[in-house]
């Protein structure tokens, strides 16, 4: 459990660090160009990196509590393996292609290629609502087999570490569409840019999220 809790550390520190950089990297006297067509200092830029590096640490703090919860509770005598859905391999891999999806659609809006973010946003959106999906099913796949959520404390666990994954990605897609919206509206790439670098960092951190939590539910 203490190699589980290193690992998020770890990520915690790595994507704090990378906002960071990007945030004191940002020079004073560069303009970022708003909706009404105006131009401001990037404080407000600085404010949603800081807000989302607060939300990170919260989202961490809250998954490396539950696991350690989860490794407490493994103790007790009434505690059942849940075998879990092979369909979750087929998820990981979806959640996997969705995140380098975003991550070349990042650096597309990096270079102002704007002919390649609404199909990058696209496919993002899609391949992340398939993963969304495919969980869905695979607690279907459980019920189905009798493997309920109050069956016995593993099988809670298991549904709501996965929820809790999932709630966290529905508030990435609320962001995710807004962005997206914004681009077939006919809003330029400099407008959007900033929420897809965001979002991109925000994917990544839950995909490795979602790693270190089914190696868990796996190795128990």
């Amino acid at each position: 459990m203490e190699f589980i809790l290193v690992v998020l550390a770890v990520m915690l520190a790595i994507l704090l660090g990378w906002l960071l950089k990007q945030s004191f990297n940002t020079q004073p006297w560069v303009a970022e160009v708003v909706e009404e067509g105006a131009h401001r200092a990037p404080m407000n830029a600085n404010a949603k990196v800081i807000a989302l590096a607060a939300l990170l640490a919260v989202i961490t703090s809250f998954f490396a509590l539950i696991m350690s919860a989860y490794a407490l509770r493994m103790d007790l005598g009434d505690w059942a393996p849940l075998t879990e859905p092979q369909l979750l391999w087929i998820n990981s891999g979806v959640l996997v292609l969705a995140s380098i999806t975003f991550q070349w659609t990042r650096n597309a809006a990096m270079r102002g290629d704007a002919s390649k973010l609404r199909p990058g946003m696209i496919v993002t959106g899609v391949l992340t609502t398939a993963f969304l999906i495919g969980q869905f099913v695979a607690w279907r796949q459980l019920n189905a087999s009798g493997e309920y959520i109050t069956s016995n404390p593993a099988n809670a666990f298991f549904f709501f570490l996965t929820g809790a994954h999932a709630v966290h990605i529905l508030g990435g897609m609320y962001v995710w569409a807004r962005a997206t919206i914004r681009l077939f509206t006919g809003r330029g790439a400099q407008t959007v840019r900033q929420s897809i670098e965001l979002c991109t960092v925000y994917w990544h951190f839950l995909l490795l999220v979602w790693i270190v939590m089914f190696g868990l539910l796996l190795s128990t």
